[in-house]
């Protein structure tokens, strides 16, 4: 069975990095605003996809970690808590007009691509970014407990809620970009505010991990 802790800190963890504007949010807001909310729904999809490659390698490759010895274990444990900590300090120093409006803005352009070549780009601007690699190696392990047999398992139904959240959230925000360019403007001032509450959050995980002997 899967080994699962704190899994409403988990919850409320994983929703807040949903909701703050990042690479794929941009990618999702640039296709929506520029071709449709059909497009946009195909981008999230995509990133959705490209996600759920990133969960499987951290099932895999975590799970026989915990397994492993405690070296290797807290050498990844004090990397993935350095991360969270300096990603938290970058979305506390976020500034405002790093948010989703100038994208938008910009987005009028856009040339019109298949929706098939748009799902393929969201799932490619998901796998190929790093930052995703490093966060599911910092963030999965603070909620999977160490009984023996069931860390994979813990892994793949923590990432796939994230994921499945993560995806729901993205076609709102195709949704709201396709319909709604004005009203992005008002939203930048709270997704500033959104980044620096997630910000302190990422922060604290980042510690608790630092100070946490054994996930």
């Amino acid at each position: 069975m899967p080994d699962i802790h704190h899994f409403a800190l988990f919850l409320l963890s994983g929703l807040l990095l949903n909701m703050t504007p990042g690479a794929d949010m941009l990618f999702i807001i640039s296709r929506s605003a520029g071709q449709g909310v059909r497009a946009g729904a195909m981008a999230a999809l995509g990133v959705g996809a490209g996600c759920l490659v990133h969960v499987t390698a951290a099932a895999v490759g975590l799970s026989a970690l915990i397994a492993a010895s405690d070296v290797a274990f807290g050498a990844v444990k004090w990397l993935g808590a350095a991360y969270l900590v300096w990603l938290g300090i970058g979305l506390l120093r976020a500034r405002a007009g790093e948010g989703p409006q100038q994208v938008v803005q910009q987005a009028a352009p856009v040339a019109l691509v298949p929706l098939r070549t748009v799902f393929l780009q969201g799932a490619l601007t998901n796998v190929l970014n790093p930052k995703v690699v490093l966060f599911f190696l910092a963030f999965l392990p603070q909620f999977v407990g160490p009984a023996p047999g069931g860390q994979g398992w813990a892994f793949l139904l923590l990432g796939a809620v994230f994921t499945l959240n993560g995806t729901l959230f993205n076609l709102g925000v195709a949704w709201v970009a396709a319909r709604a360019r004005s009203r992005m403007g008002r939203m930048q001032r709270a997704a500033l505010w959104l980044r620096r509450v997630t910000g302190l959050v990422f922060v604290g995980l980042g510690l608790r991990l630092a100070l946490a002997s054994r996930l």
